[in-house]
């Protein structure tokens, strides 16, 4: 996301006004004129010449004329240009930082409520919406799989994951089975299912079962459905989450009844918002869509500012903030990166 670097064409006056008008517009929310402008302190330039640079600026499409104003607003090459070469940072600090840093150390291990801590902090903070990807979980590889008889038609299934984990489930089957019998069993599967993902096997153990009952005899048929019990379907999880979008129902610029309706079915949805997450996993730092940049038409009153959180040099997932192009970017960007910087240190402790 880079602006169209035009320098060249705004000298220190034009850069002044224009940051200005865009500080002024974040704050009040109402278009920004001349004679507003030349009331700022330390501005020594006439009303007129004022007028003849923001003319200028508009001209080149920095800013506009919404209705009949006589008054300017920022646009999205504005909202870029602003962001690129005029802001003035504030990162939080001091008592904040502290509790930014003591959110992450207080969420469990669990990597869904890890991310909706995230993301109502985010939101709380930010007072806009905050969202995060859920972190990677690390891959659990099943190493082996036994089945030992017990008593009344029950069978313990053993199984061994990442070389180490010890997992035990009974299972009530049709009939009782010798140990010879599960050991063929615990054989066959072995072979055929070691060292792949669990989702792996219930996919791999279905399609089996599907591709080879008719000629597969009974005892294998009775391994695979004991198996498939061993591993039942789950729900898929939600790959992010979201919080705080109610935040964006009190703001002006997008409190547009259709335009929030079809932004929280996008939420629901997940696949375009998540498309739009996935150009920040490989960015270097904090990754800003103002507006149209986005290249969805339903964003086009919003910005998203986003970051990478890392653990040492594996991307875990993305974090950000969805707000109207007039948001306080000063504050929102290094809020996303220093977040994002304490999420990865924290998963990182919790390993």
């Amino acid at each position: 996301m880079t602006s169209d670097k035009p320098r060249d064409v705004l000298d220190e006056r034009a850069q002044t006004l224009l940051r200005l008008l865009v500080e002024q517009y974040i704050r009040d929310g109402q278009p920004v004129g001349s004679r507003t402008l030349s009331r700022e302190p330390g501005l020594d330039l006439s009303p007129a010449t004022i007028r003849n640079i923001v003319s200028d600026l508009e001209e080149l499409g920095f800013v506009k004329s919404p209705h009949t104003s006589a008054g300017r607003v920022p646009t999205s090459k504005g909202y870029r240009f602003f962001v690129d070469t005029l802001i003035k940072l504030t990162p939080p600090k001091g008592e904040e930082l502290f509790r930014f840093s003591e959110s992450m150390t207080e969420t469990s291990g669990d990597p869904q409520a890890l991310a909706l801590s995230v993301s109502n902090l985010l939101s709380a903070v930010t007072s806009l919406a905050g969202i995060v990807t859920v972190p990677r979980r690390a891959q659990t590889a099943l190493r082996q799989i036994e089945f030992l008889p017990l008593s009344g038609h029950r069978v313990l299934a053993i199984l061994v994951v990442n070389d180490r984990e010890v997992q035990n489930k009974i299972l009530n089957v049709s009939r009782d089975f010798g140990a010879d019998e599960l050991k063929r069993a615990s054989n066959y599967l072995n072979a055929h299912v070691s060292g792949r993902s669990l989702p792996e096997v219930r996919d791999l153990l279905l399609a089996e079962l599907k591709r080879t009952r008719a000629s597969m005899n009974a005892l294998m048929v009775e391994a695979i459905e004991m198996a498939q019990r061993v591993f039942p379907e789950t729900e898929p999880e939600p790959e992010f989450v979201i919080a705080g979008e109610t935040n964006l129902m009190g703001i002006g610029q997008v409190a547009d009844v259709e335009t929030l309706k079809g932004l929280f079915e996008a939420f629901g949805r997940q696949r375009d918002i998540l498309h739009l997450l996935d150009q920040s996993m490989k960015a270097d730092g904090v990754q800003i869509f103002i507006g149209h940049e986005s290249g969805y038409e339903l964003l086009d009153s919003y910005s998203i500012v986003a970051a990478p959180y890392v653990t040492e040099d594996d991307t875990m997932g993305v974090l950000g903030v969805i707000g109207p192009t007039r948001m306080a970017y000063e504050r929102v960007i290094p809020i996303v990166d220093v977040t994002a910087k304490l999420l990865g240190r924290a998963l990182k402790s919790s390993g």
